[in-house]
């Protein structure tokens, strides 16, 4: 259920309003946006009786809501939300790329690729320290020397950092060094992991696990906001299908869907979306065409040797060309690229 406040609603009317709905044994999620202030109430089980918060003062509306996911859904938040980290806006006019190695292997590796991510526009360095690997023998990252590292490059190159937190125990590690907390495609439904990414206070990218439905990613995003952080950004990162020709398939019909369902912002993983980087540029492409407000791409100085995922992995020069394409793309739309 959505309550719509007057816009003339002072603090005092939206904090009796919280009350009320608490009284009732349900929570209470002030949506403050230009105009008024709406409040999403979650925690029923069956429709609410809504005659008593309806005569409160400074309540203009109440809407009840179809959707199985209440704080995600358009019907809550009829405009976009903005992921503001750090002044990089992510759902605005700009389509951010986040760009770096699938893994952090050395410092001076991701010094050289965080040079290049800086010098051709994109704002977000990614990397990962902890990386959940299918074989237990593969490499599974530096742990807090990674983190380290990774900060590192935010100091010399003033890029806003994201990676990843594979469990419960090291999300406050990773907290304490990233800007953007990512939830990866194997955890999507780790729901005590999403629970406490919606209480770190630190945006969260949440990404698309590999078999599920949309209505499904929608939901996981749905714990996150539930425990009050609302600084989610989505990501289609493709799903396994039948498809021998690419490691995944990038759902590109996924991404406008989203966008009317939803008013968080989504970006696209053309990298682990096809798994080739030959097919990363053309995606890149054809995702901000689709109306993605971002990509996450993996960029290697010499992924023949990278210790994760090098074949997916674009080169510097073509992450510079991506971005040139990419931008204008982006203009045609009416946005743009860096």
């Amino acid at each position: 259920m959505l309550i719509v406040m007057e816009s003339s609603a002072t603090r005092d009317m939206i904090d009796k309003v919280c009350r009320e709905v608490e009284k009732l044994g349900l929570e209470a999620h002030p949506i403050v946006g230009s105009l008024r202030t709406a409040i999403g109430v979650t925690g029923n089980k069956a429709r609410i009786d809504s005659d008593r918060l309806c005569n409160l003062v400074g309540v203009q509306d109440i809407i009840h809501i179809t959707k199985p996911y209440k704080l995600v859904s358009r019907e809550t938040s009829p405009s976009d939300t903005v992921v503001d980290v750090g002044g990089v806006r992510i759902g605005g006019s700009e389509v951010v790329v986040m760009a770096g190695p699938c893994s952090v292997e050395s410092r001076e590796q991701c010094l050289e690729i965080g040079e290049v991510v800086a010098r051709v526009g994109a704002k977000i360095f990614r990397g990962g320290a902890y990386k959940p690997r299918t074989s237990p023998y593969s490499f599974q990252g530096l742990g807090e020397e990674g983190l380290k590292i990774l900060a590192d490059v935010r100091d010399k190159y003033n890029l806003k950092i994201v990676t990843e937190a594979v469990d419960t125990e090291v999300i406050d590690l990773v907290a304490d060094y990233a800007d953007i907390i990512q939830i990866g495609a194997r955890n999507m439904q780790n729901y005590s992991l999403l629970k406490r990414a919606g209480r770190v206070g630190k945006p969260v990218l949440l990404k698309r696990g590999m078999s599920a439905t949309v209505e499904e990613f929608l939901m996981a995003a749905e714990y996150v906001m539930a425990e009050g952080n609302h600084n989610v950004i989505l990501c289609e990162r493709g799903v396994r299908t039948f498809a021998d020709h690419a490691r995944n398939t990038l759902d590109l019909a996924a991404i406008p869907h989203v966008k009317r369902t939803s008013h968080l912002p989504i970006i696209a993983d053309p990298s682990h979306g096809t798994g080739r980087k030959d097919k990363v540029l053309p995606l890149s492409r054809a995702a901000v065409a689709a109306g993605a407000d971002g990509l996450l791409v993996e960029v290697h100085h010499n992924p023949v040797d990278a210790l994760s995922d090098g074949r997916q992995a674009i080169t510097p020069d073509m992450l510079a060309t991506l971005m040139k394409e990419v931008d204008a793309v982006a203009r045609v739309l009416g946005r743009t690229c860096a």
